[in-house]
């Protein structure tokens, strides 16, 4: 099935339900999103563009920007992803690297979409969506004169519905291509692991980016006739009053938001009773956080590990898995991202392809119909991370345990070597998250003379708390020892984050790297 089959699917089944509430509490039906998206997918066809195409959406989280893309997925498109927050060069980068031909834009980036013009000329369509702007066509002008029901294509399961730029940390972002076989098995997974509750229509808070994990739920939802509340930002107390205003049951935040949320002082003032999955991913959280976060929130914690090669949902950490964890006193259990997701193996392998057993660290390595069909353009960044018995490789570094569960060590790349010895900064993160006055932190290696690379903690404490170098560097050794303890604690008012809300271990980096000859 294609994206637009899901959506099709519930709103056939539920088309007076609201699918999208705004910030201002203006109501769009399914049977209303349906009727546009068809006038959007017929306007296109009308234009120069051509199915199969790339088309890209330049806005914070819309409903004009979510029926924008239904119309790209009605009119057989491509979808590529532009974060609204991230700088326009990398922006300009995307558009016309992945060969971009027709760009919805909001007007608050008319400024931006003016450079757009001028870097990217393979862009040839652009509609703003909420107003006229000059160059472009309003998108209710340019549906207008469209009524009637777009063309049926084939499904055709190798089709590419998206083009999806990964992260960009380590160098540019390369397109990251998922066919309809990919959705459909990130919408089968999600709806085995985290399905709405019988009876109890879904209702997904999308405040994060839609061009995220955000927008991933509220795909993987549309097949169950979801009901989409949107806000443009990760806004408080609004998001937590929010949950209980419209009976919210299903919300992604990445860690770094629910660290935000958890310290602000009116997060126990309101209603949660309504959530069935508050899902996290995209990084580690820290285990105390998580704990006090199921206090707060209830049983309804879900994290999912992925990466935009192998979206969202390689494994699953249930919120039962969690509440089991903290009555059977497995605390350690909490710093599992879960066993393997429907339809998607998960093994460690070392760099010999050879498969590792239990307890053994190497690489996490992920295979089936989730896994990407490739990099755009780039076939030879596909073979680098393509074993030959087609496991895909994430860089990311665990371990199983006997139950199948699996853990995130790090990022391979981020593995610090300090005297001879291998330090993983998330273990070292987690002892220091545990401290009550530490809001965030990143460990790094920096050069050393003695050791190669020192292990050093660059943290964010709480507004108005108090913590110094010395009480975080014992309680590390007084945990893990002296070889993973940090030589150094820098303290900075704000680590620097990506536009969805990683820390940025490599800007970290950067700064004490600068101007060497190595960078290890």
């Amino acid at each position: 099935m294609r994206p637009i089959d899901f959506f099709d699917r519930g709103a056939h089944h539920h088309p007076q339900r609201p699918f999208m509430i705004a910030e201002d509490d203006s109501v769009i039906t399914h049977a209303e999103a349906v009727a546009i998206s068809h006038r959007t997918a017929l306007a296109m066809l009308a234009t120069s563009y051509v199915r199969g195409r790339h088309a890209a959406i330049y806005s914070s989280n819309d409903p004009r920007a979510f029926q924008a893309l239904l119309g790209i997925f009605r009119a057989g498109g491509a979808w590529v992803p532009i974060n609204a927050r991230s700088a326009i060069d990398e922006i300009a980068y995307i558009l016309d690297y992945n060969d971009a031909e027709f760009l919805f834009y909001h007007s608050n980036f008319a400024a931006n979409v003016r450079i757009i013009r001028e870097r990217c000329p393979k862009v040839r369509t652009f509609v703003c969506l909420d107003r006229d702007d000059p160059g472009a066509v309003f998108l209710d002008t340019f549906t207008a004169p469209f009524d009637g029901t777009a063309p049926a294509f084939a499904d055709n399961s190798d089709d590419v519905c998206v083009v999806f730029p990964s992260g960009g940390t380590t160098g540019k972002p390369k397109g990251v291509l998922w066919t309809n076989r990919v959705m459909e098995s990130m919408i089968a997974a999600m709806s085995a692991h985290i399905a709405p509750v019988p009876g109890k229509p879904p209702v997904h808070l999308c405040s994060a980016p839609m061009t995220h994990a955000a927008g991933v739920v509220a795909l993987t939802l549309m097949k169950f006739g979801a009901t989409q509340v949107i806000m443009d930002d990760v806004k408080l107390p609004d998001l937590m009053e929010n949950i209980q205003k419209y009976g919210v049951t299903h919300l992604f935040l990445p860690p770094t938001a629910i660290y935000v949320m958890l310290a602000h002082a009116d997060v126990r003032s309101f209603d949660y009773t309504s959530l069935d999955y508050f899902i996290y991913a995209a990084a580690p959280m820290s285990v105390n956080k998580l704990r006090e976060a199921i206090n707060v929130f209830g049983p309804v914690m879900t994290q999912t590990f992925g990466q935009a090669e192998a979206p969202m949902i390689c494994t699953c950490l249930s919120p039962q898995a969690h509440v089991d964890a903290i009555e059977n006193n497995r605390l350690d259990r909490l710093a599992s991202c879960g066993q393997p997701a429907l339809l998607t193996p998960v093994e460690i392998m070392d760099d010999d392809n050879n498969i590792l057993p239990t307890g053994e660290r190497g690489e996490i390595v992920v295979r089936g119909n989730l896994v990407m069909k490739g990099y755009y353009k780039n076939p030879q960044a596909t073979q680098k991370v393509t074993t030959p018995d087609g496991w895909h490789r994430t860089g990311d570094i665990g371990h199983k345990d006997d139950e199948g569960f699996v853990y995130i060590v790090d990022r391979k790349k981020d593995m610090i070597i300090s005297g001879g010895f291998n330090v993983f900064p998330s273990e070292v993160e987690q002892v220091i998250w545990s401290h009550p006055s530490v809001q965030d932190c990143a460990v790094i290696g920096i050069p050393d003379d003695k050791w190669g690379e020192a292990v050093t903690a660059v943290v964010e404490k709480k507004p108005g708390s108090q913590v110094n170098e010395n009480e975080l560097i014992a309680l590390c050794k007084a945990q893990l020892g002296s070889v993973k303890a940090p030589k150094t604690v820098r303290f900075w008012d704000y680590l620097p984050r990506s536009a969805v809300g990683k820390v940025l271990k490599k800007d970290i980096r950067d700064q004490f790297w600068r101007g060497l000859d190595r960078t290890i």
